[in-house]
């Protein structure tokens, strides 16, 4: 982090983040080389992607240092698993990447999660093959390694490859 007194903490996402917060990293080019659900190029089209998919969504916040969202992290339940797995994601402003910010929120839900959703038994994180920064994340923030998903899904208009981590609701954490 930048200094011992940053805060990290998590907290709902709202339409006020848009008008500067959520459009920084959605318009972050960096971001956008993993970024699965594209960028918002207007306020109206984040406000919108806003009211109609995190204030539904099950489990999403935004990632804030000393209260300013920086980025958000989610977890998705597998509609199709009898609800005992959930996918991890997270994205973070790339003027903030290296500094433990995102580390330290996945281990803030990783902490919580399991409680949250007591049917929850499995928390998967995928990655794309060439994010090794994100990689490196789910790996300091405990999850296991298992192996590479060859061409599972369709990227920028090309088969790409993801990195499988996993963290159960039994595993000890650090």
């Amino acid at each position: 982090m930048k200094n011992e007194s940053d805060i990290i903490s998590l907290r709902l996402l709202d339409q006020t983040d848009v008008v500067d917060d959520f459009m920084e990293w959605s318009l972050d080019e960096n971001v956008s080389n993993f970024f699965t659900r594209g960028t918002f190029l207007t306020k109206k089209d984040a406000k919108r992607y806003i009211t109609k998919f995190i204030v539904t969504h099950p489990w999403f916040r935004a990632i804030c240092l000393n209260g300013k969202p920086i980025g958000y992290i989610c977890v998705s339940p597998d509609v199709g698993s009898d609800r005992f797995k959930g996918e991890i994601g997270y994205v973070l402003s790339s003027k903030y990447w290296g500094k433990g910010i995102a580390t330290k929120a996945v281990k803030m839900v990783a902490a919580t999660i399991f409680v949250e959703w007591p049917h929850l038994v499995r928390l998967e994180g995928m990655v794309n093959i060439d994010n090794i920064r994100s990689q490196r994340v789910l790996e300091k923030a405990g999850f296991t390694r298992e192996g590479v998903l060859r061409k599972y899904y369709i990227f920028k208009r090309k088969l790409s490859d993801l990195v499988m981590f996993s963290l159960l609701s039994t595993d000890q954490l650090t």
